[in-house]
């Protein structure tokens, strides 16, 4: 049994390596391949540094606000049972199944200049094309299932006792949800976010169909690829696949330091 049981793990530890390998490889190449001097040059780059803080806040402000009404939906469907419910969370889910330029396709017959909702945005002086408010409608609008599915699995992870006893002792239901649901929940939710986060920075198809102009990163690398060629966008990729690396390993860390906490 001991021999049979190390076989298994060899055979699967040399399957995790490829794993590894597949995805660090290609990373690593993109990373060295300009050296420290494309790395410099792009991040001197002043427009290549503004697409990089435009991706950062839009992304960052697009996973907060989208969690305001994410987190209590999630919570909502955990604890809800009825017929539809699979096929509300199937729906969920669309966005990261489809194509992502069909997705900035479908965002922008709703909210394009014609459209109802584009007019009424426009009476108010809102526009979306070609704007931050359709760059943070396409991120959301890939992303969201991300913090959505990590949100409801930390609800449904609970018993629900606590929320119980916390009702029987008199708390209110927002109070149960703020004190109980919520912390419990935590590092499930953080989690959520983190992926929403990385997800919505990382965000090209959908973007580039809604607002090519002003250029986010990936947008960007895009442009300079098809301008001027292979050399010229991998010193732009590899910078912010970098600093994507820093941002989102920090992100993880302080969900962590979070979670310890609260535990």
């Amino acid at each position: 049994m001991v021999t049979k049981y190390s076989w298994l793990r060899l055979v699967f530890i040399f399957f995790s390596g490829i794993v590894l390998l597949f995805v660090l490889a290609p990373l690593l190449r993109l990373i060295l391949a300009p050296g420290l001097s494309g790395l410099i040059e792009a991040a001197s780059d002043q427009q290549v540094s503004q697409s990089i803080f435009r991706t950062l806040g839009i992304a960052m402000s697009t996973t907060v606000i989208a969690g305001f009404i994410t987190v209590p939906f999630a919570w909502l469907m955990a604890r809800s049972r009825f017929k539809l419910k699979s096929v509300i969370n199937a729906i969920i889910d669309l966005p990261v199944m489809i194509p992502h330029s069909a997705a900035g396709i479908a965002l922008l017959g709703i909210i394009n200049r014609e459209s109802v909702l584009g007019q009424w945005a426009s009476s108010i002086g809102i526009s979306f094309i070609d704007q931050p408010a359709g760059i943070a409608i396409a991120m959301a609008f890939v992303s969201l299932p991300f913090l959505y599915n990590a949100s409801r699995d930390a609800f449904e992870a609970q018993t629900g006792l606590y929320e119980k006893a916390a009702l029987n002792l008199g708390a209110s239901q927002w109070q149960t949800f703020y004190l109980v649901s919520l912390p419990m929940a935590a590092k499930g939710i953080l989690s959520g976010y983190v992926m929403m986060f990385g997800r919505a920075m990382s965000e090209f198809g959908a973007i580039v169909i809604i607002a090519y102009h002003p250029m986010v990163t990936p947008v960007m690398i895009f442009d300079r690829f098809n301008a001027f060629g292979l050399k010229s966008a991998q010193g732009i990729a590899a910078l912010f696949v970098l600093i994507s690396l820093i941002v989102f390993i920090s992100l993880r860390l302080l969900a962590k330091r979070q979670s310890d906490a609260r535990n």
